[in-house]
């Protein structure tokens, strides 16, 4: 099973960047398709976005869209999250996951099965 350890949240006011970093170790990274979710204190974990195995297909949740990018270094075993123009309402402990080989959909977090330990992003206003 491959191991995944987030890096690069913080501080950060609003309008600001973050590019937060995933690393995964074990079996073939280029293997799995991967996700982005966030969780805020007091609501469930919500899907970000996903990015299937070569990084040609990427998908947005639409409180991100054109503003967050996700994008893979299959070389370095590395899926990335750019965050542009930050707002406060997008505070929250960021995880990436890897998607199950036989899952159909990839909102959800059922269909991830390993995961990281997250990073937090705090947005100030």
């Amino acid at each position: 099973q491959v191991q995944l350890v987030e890096s690069g949240g913080g501080l950060v006011q609003a309008g600001g960047s973050l590019r937060l970093s995933c690393a995964a170790s074990g079996p073939t990274f280029s293997n799995y398709r991967m996700g982005w979710f966030r969780q805020a204190p007091g609501k469930e974990r919500e899907f970000v976005a996903h990015i299937n195995y070569s990084g040609g297909n990427t998908y947005y949740a639409g409180s991100v869209k054109d503003r967050f990018t996700i994008s893979r270094d299959n070389a370095k075993n590395t899926v990335y999250l750019q965050m542009n123009s930050l707002k406060p309402e997008d505070t929250a402990v960021y995880y990436c996951a890897t998607r199950k080989f036989n899952s159909n959909t990839y909102t959800s977090p059922h269909a991830y099965d390993s995961w990281g330990q997250g990073t937090q992003v705090t947005v100030s206003s």
